[in-house]
């Protein structure tokens, strides 16, 4: 279903937001508490802490509130984090936690007001172990990355928008770099966490394994990430390869691409676009006009069969170099949505998911006008004994954005041809793991004081 309406979001936040009476009084509180360089109400900072990247999506820009924090804090360790929130607990003030770099829903927008908590300042990396590293929410996977390979270790799995905090990340991401072999948040990525609950004890809730499920992408309702241990994998050398196919040859370049995903090793990313989609990219030799694209970050010692596969299958190589492995991965997952609508702003994406993306590409896109494809390697199922199982594409569908009745019967449409559809447009929580994260929220924050707004009414 489309986003709620303004009216509708606007008098539910306004029974949510605190009198001026009350954020006065936290505010002082608050001030008095921690240094005074970390507690801010001026304007400017106020409004870059209650915006996210929700203005990719043309409905979630009309029908989000114009509502602002009334306070933003940024602490420095999980001392000052638990501080803040128990002084937001005590005062009834609405707490938003946010890191940097990945929401595109709205799921970092104050919808209530009150205290948006800036973690950027809390980005320690705590220890590295064998296969593990430990770290703030505020860490940037740019940091921990380096501090891995500096133990000869890589991040298994991180978003392409590599400055995202790692807390930002598990709140409101889900896949990306690495998932082609590792699958998603929940498949084992994460090992531990540290989570500020409202009110917090002394110390955070300590949670491991499957107990952090509740907590992954679930933007900070059931509680605040303050450290996370994820996991690592053994560091290996890649190269940035850069491929194209004629326009019409989507069965020939994605049958190329599933033939990469069955490599060992396999690559840490794919990607493939429709010629279209190319156009609305910054014109660039190694992305010929009028020809898909695949791009791939592969172990270098699999290139040679890398290009046997392009070629075999009527590609052409167009660029072969490590160099390029930070541009590619800025063409892969929503960086394309982003990409894209600064050509052009009139489109609208879907993610999307399914054998049709690959079998019956022209069905799916009938489906919305000017629809184009982008696909993206992933790993739906690890199973241990067999690790090629699972691997298979993922992707988003972008279209010409005419209104919101156009866009869910084109849903309607994709859904009827098995396409599995994620609606990007919405800032509420859904999902299968929506009845674990209810649970939690009501056990972490009986007041309802985290991200109002965000976990839809049961």
């Amino acid at each position: 279903m489309p986003a709620p309406e303004l009216a509708e979001i606007a008098a539910y936040a306004s029974r949510r937001a605190p009198g001026p009476a009350a954020l006065a009084a936290f505010t002082g509180d608050l001030a008095g508490a921690l240094h005074p360089d970390r507690v801010t109400t001026l304007e400017a900072a106020r409004l870059a802490a209650s915006r996210d990247g929700a203005y990719l999506s043309p409905l979630l820009s009309a029908v989000l509130p114009d509502r602002t924090a009334d306070v933003v804090v940024r602490p420095t360790g999980t001392g000052e984090l638990l501080t803040a929130v128990r002084l937001a607990h005590e005062h009834g003030v609405p707490v938003v936690a946010r890191g940097r770099g990945t929401g595109n829903y709205g799921q970092a927008v104050p919808l209530a007001g009150g205290l948006v908590v800036d973690l950027t300042g809390a980005d320690r990396v705590i220890e590295v172990g064998d296969g593990w590293i430990h770290a703030e929410a505020g860490a940037t996977f740019v940091a921990l990355e380096a501090a891995a390979r500096r133990r000869g270790q890589e991040i298994a799995m991180m978003p392409t928008t590599v400055g995202s905090t790692i807390g930002g990340f598990l709140a409101g991401g889900a896949g990306g770099i690495g998932s082609i072999e590792h699958g998603w948040l929940w498949d084992g990525f994460v090992l531990a966490l540290d989570v500020v609950t409202c009110p917090p004890g002394d110390a955070p809730l300590r949670v491991h394994g499957r107990n952090c499920l509740p907590y992954l992408h679930a933007y900070g309702v059931t509680g605040i990430i303050a450290t996370a241990t994820v996991r690592l994998a053994p560091a290996r050398r890649r190269t940035a390869v850069l491929a194209s196919f004629p326009g019409a040859a989507w069965a020939q370049a994605t049958g190329a691409a599933q033939a990469m995903l069955r490599l060992d090793p396999p690559p840490r990313l794919v990607s493939l676009d429709d010629a279209a989609l190319v156009e609305t990219y910054p014109a660039d030799p190694k992305l010929p006009s009028g020809r898909l694209s695949l791009r791939a970050v592969v172990d270098i010692d699999t290139v040679s069969e890398v290009t046997r596969l392009i070629t075999a299958s009527g590609g052409r190589i167009e660029s072969v170099a490590e160099d390029a492995i930070g541009y590619v991965s800025t063409l892969a997952f929503n960086h394309v949505t982003l990409r894209a609508r600064k050509a052009r702003p009139d489109l609208c994406h879907l993610q999307v998911g399914g054998e049709p993306l690959v079998s019956d590409p022209d069905a799916v896109r009938a489906c919305l006008p000017g629809a184009m494809l982008h696909l993206d390697g992933l790993r739906n199922h690890l199973d241990p004994a067999d690790p090629v199982r699972g691997r298979g594409f993922g992707g988003l569908l972008l279209s010409e954005f005419r209104d919101a009745r156009t866009l869910y019967d084109g849903v309607d449409r994709l859904r009827e041809r098995g396409v599995h559809v994620i609606d990007p447009h919405t800032w509420e929580l859904g999902g299968p793991a929506l009845p674990g994260i209810r649970a939690a929220a009501a056990a972490n924050d009986p007041l309802g004081l985290l991200n109002p707004g965000k976990l839809p009414a049961a």
